[in-house]
């Protein structure tokens, strides 16, 4: 969206929204942050969870990042953006809950399944950064004729699995989740058609949120 544009919405949105819902700014604004959920989301622009869930502010803690991966504990290194992120959601704001979102047609995914594509500029970074989701792709690719759409779907998940297992490999998470104080999860969003599917640890499957229709699993 073009500068000019972006300002005719914030005019919009201050004549609006923020007039319509003073009471709620004001209180915020007095009173600080209180979100009880913590999401790690996709950079990516087609995906904004405050939009997706129906999200007053305030509402989520988001954590934004290619490919809403979440890296397993460790204290080498110099910059932990998404984990302190985690730690400041955990330790301050005492979110209750954790969700990884995931979503389809990721392009960070895609380029980890298919390679970058072709003809563009080495990415350092973004190599290294992918390279957290090597063993959701090294699953992914383990089913023989797979299509790649179904194949990138299928990694999609097993990132997001990945990811909910690294969270507690955080220690201020894992003794939170042992003692009841928080619970993580795990989501993946479909563009195409706004479906939500929930992982379920129990039979180890992503589940449809009840739209009306008979739920079915999906792997």
């Amino acid at each position: 969206m073009p500068i000019p544009d972006l300002m005719a919405g914030w005019q919009r949105f201050r004549a609006g929204r923020f007039r319509d819902q003073r009471v709620l700014f004001e209180r915020i604004a007095r009173e600080g942050q209180r979100p009880r959920t913590a999401m790690v989301a996709c950079c990516d622009s087609r995906v904004d969870p405050a939009i997706v869930f129906d999200c007053d502010p305030g509402d989520l803690f988001v954590v934004r990042n290619v490919a809403n991966l979440v890296p397993p504990y460790e204290e080498s290194g110099s910059y932990h953006g998404t984990s302190a992120a985690l730690e400041y959601a955990v330790g301050v704001l005492g979110v209750r809950d954790i969700v990884v979102l995931g979503h389809s047609q990721c392009g960070g995914i895609r380029a980890l399944v298919e390679g970058p594509p072709v003809g563009s500029e080495p990415m350092r970074f973004l190599t290294s950064w992918m390279s957290l989701a090597q063993e959701a792709r090294a699953a992914a690719m383990t089913p023989p004729r797979l299509p790649a759409e179904e194949r990138a779907t299928l990694c999609e998940r097993l990132a997001i699995r990945l990811s909910v297992r690294n969270l507690e490999t955080f220690p201020a998470i894992r003794q939170r989740v042992e003692k009841g104080m928080l619970a993580v999860h795990g989501w993946h969003f479909d563009l195409h058609d706004g479906l939500l599917t929930v992982f379920d640890p129990a039979s180890n499957r992503f589940l449809p949120q009840d739209d009306g229709h008979t739920p079915e699993c999906v792997s």
